[in-house]
């Protein structure tokens, strides 16, 4: 799996890039998928609001945006993720997790949607908070 991280006017340093890019890719095979290009994109506040109101036409703030070009008819998982730090941060310190653990979660959560996963309906929801709660429980080494 090709899992690339790239910093959009962020000054994020995540640390564990590629005990983080073997996770994902482990988490992505066990749900039947196999590799394809996934950027995660940490980047400002203000562009994570720009691009939110640009291509959701949604005007708040949010922590992760997940763009989906997945071919899952042929079992293939791409797109881009893009995270906005701060606010994954404060999240954090609301939902008493350390950052890290809050990160990962935003990052399955992104990853998930790539996998086919929604969170529209209130039984969505709990399905992808199970998916990330599982995916967290497989984060021993990152």
């Amino acid at each position: 799996m090709a899992i690339k991280f790239f910093n959009d006017g962020s000054s994020c340093r995540f640390a564990g890039k590629r005990a983080v890019a073997a996770w994902v890719a482990r988490c992505v095979a066990r749900e039947g998928y196999a590799a394809g290009e996934v950027s995660i994109i940490f980047c400002s506040q203000q562009r994570h609001l720009e691009i939110n109101r640009r291509y959701l036409g949604h005007d708040y703030a949010t922590d992760v945006i997940t763009f989906d070009y997945s071919d899952l008819a042929r079992g293939m998982v791409s797109g881009d993720v893009f995270i906005d730090p701060v606010t994954v941060a404060e999240n954090a310190q609301e939902y008493g997790v350390s950052v890290r653990e809050e990160m990962l979660r935003v990052v399955a959560h992104g990853v998930l949607h790539l996998c086919g996963y929604g969170d529209a309906t209130p039984d969505e929801q709990m399905t992808m908070r199970e998916k990330e709660d599982e995916w967290i429980a497989a984060a021993t080494d990152t």
